[in-house]
């Protein structure tokens, strides 16, 4: 994860020294990290972690968690 986010932050500066195309970049990034975390919150969910579990794992409220990422097989549970 590390070496992620040092990449990350490079295309930031790089946005940040007009390079336009780089922005459009991360924003692609951005939709891709999305669907990891929601993969992640899936994998979860189906090992039995709880809504709570998660959301404190995210940094947010149980409700805000299943009302963002509650969308699989076990959404509900």
């Amino acid at each position: 994860m590390a070496f992620a986010r040092r990449i990350i932050r490079a295309a930031g500066e790089r946005v940040a020294q007009a390079d336009d195309w780089e922005l459009s970049e991360l924003l692609s990034l951005r939709d891709d990290v999305e669907a990891a975390i929601a993969r992640g919150v899936e994998g979860l969910r189906e090992q039995g972690h709880s809504w709570q579990y998660i959301g404190t794992a995210l940094g947010i409220r149980r409700q805000s968690a299943q009302e963002r990422y509650g969308r699989g097989p076990n959404a509900g549970a």
